[in-house]
């Protein structure tokens, strides 16, 4: 299929962006009333498995869509935000969606919508549900943009199942201000007798995700409680009422993927997915950005003898997730490049990282009106404790740190915002 040059992603994603003034406005009025004209894509979906939660939700996905291939099946997949080309975030039966295919349902979704008022990640969404229900494939795996009650994928009546990564403080001004709040806002995704697998959590929300479930009767299936995981002697272990498994670690490198193993280990398993699903949802699972190591490219060759890493966290979680996997990696002196949008808790991301690494070079975060400035990112983390300098930029900062430090380790962090940038230098 040729695609009109008018009619090309980009122009069309950009036309999207004009049609509400807020890029985040939460409601599913607007997502129902184009369902609606599209004659309702989302009852036409392959079985759906819905993932919500602050952490862990793209790398749980990740691990699903390979358990469900590993057992010879197909998965529409839906993640966000993308870190390179937009196409990244819409899979049709496991392949990312073609250009002639996007362009398509996001033509028909701006025909069908109007000029009426539609937040850009509604539209997408929708666009994005009405490609999915037109190819075939055996499953569907959603994962929800911001919170879950009024999140524009929260529109699947009846999902074959439900799951709720860690929850943890993140979009705020949102969300609410307490874990409870947050975790409230997380369990609407919840549907009457529909199972939901939740991952580990803090008590505080593990009471308000209980708590929910109960007044809308969806049954749980808790980590602690229904399912165990945990790591021995160099392999990953999983416990369920249908007994034991002994897996590798996870090919996602971090303590906290064992928790995003075993939640999607726990959905496959009450799905009715065999050993062979389980093995290859741990083994074979991709996803870019999370602890990744950058080995080849521009950047990459910028380090020399140093290491590159990249990942995206970006709340005190993440922090706390990326000081543990940092510290389980043989010992080099870790020097930071990071760059943060104004609205995350800097501090509470920085903070964990200070313990562990020598320096940290701030950054811009390249085309984001949101970002801070160098200075002021150097000047959280000074207040967190690290000792930070400002850089020009991504590449300046590897080549004073690997001039500095040649056989340092070198992580690149903060935003997914900035790791999409840094996948796109490094080609």
């Amino acid at each position: 299929m040729t695609v009109s040059p008018d009619k090309n992603s980009d122009r069309l994603l950009q036309r999207m962006m004009t049609l509400h003034p807020k890029i985040i406005d939460l409601t599913l009025d607007r997502v129902w009333r184009l369902l609606a004209v599209l004659d309702h894509p989302e009852r036409r979906l392959p079985p759906v498995i819905h993932v919500a939660g602050t952490n862990g939700k793209g790398s749980t996905l990740a691990m699903l869509r390979a358990g469900v291939e590993g057992a010879g099946q197909a998965a529409h997949v839906y993640t966000s935000p993308h870190l390179v080309r937009f196409h990244e975030r819409v899979r049709l039966a496991g392949t990312l969606i073609s250009e002639a295919a996007l362009a398509e349902v996001l033509d028909e979704c701006l025909a069908a919508n109007g000029t009426d008022p539609i937040t850009y990640f509604e539209i997408t969404t929708v666009a994005a549900l009405l490609g999915f229900s037109r190819v075939p494939a055996d499953w569907t795996l959603l994962e929800t943009g911001l919170g879950g009650r009024l999140d524009a994928t929260n529109v699947v009546e009846v999902p074959a199942m439900t799951a709720i990564t860690p929850i943890d403080l993140d979009h705020q001004q949102y969300l609410g201000e307490t874990l409870a709040e947050i975790a409230q806002e997380k369990a609407g995704i919840m549907k009457p007798g529909v199972l939901c697998v939740v991952g580990p959590q803090l008590p505080e929300a593990l009471e308000a995700l209980e708590d929910h479930a109960e007044r809308v009767r969806a049954p749980l299936h808790v980590h602690g409680r229904d399912w165990l995981v945990w790591e021995e002697r160099g392999r990953m272990v999983f416990q369920d009422q249908t007994g034991l498994l002994d897996l590798p670690l996870p090919a996602l490198r971090g303590e906290h993927q064992i928790g995003n193993a075993g939640l999607a280990l726990a959905v496959l398993r009450k799905l009715g997915f065999g050993a062979d699903a389980c093995e290859a949802a741990v083994t074979r699972a991709e996803w870019p950005a999370r602890m990744q190591r950058l080995s080849e490219g521009r950047l990459a060759a910028l380090a020399g003898g140093a290491e590159l890493w990249l990942d995206g966290g970006h709340n005190p979680a993440a922090g706390r997730a990326l000081a543990s996997a940092m510290a389980d990696l043989p010992a080099k002196p870790l020097h930071l490049i990071c760059g943060m949008l104004k609205t995350k808790d800097v501090g509470g991301f920085m903070t964990p990282l200070a313990g562990i690494a020598e320096t940290l070079r701030a950054v811009a975060i390249p085309g984001e009106d949101a970002t801070l400035t160098a200075e002021e990112t150097a000047a959280a983390a000074r207040a967190a404790g690290l000792g930070a300098s400002v850089s020009g930029g991504v590449a300046e900062a590897i080549r004073a740190i690997a001039g500095e430090a040649p056989g340092a380790r070198i992580m690149i962090c903060g935003s997914l915002y900035l790791a999409g940038h840094v996948l796109r230098e490094n080609g």
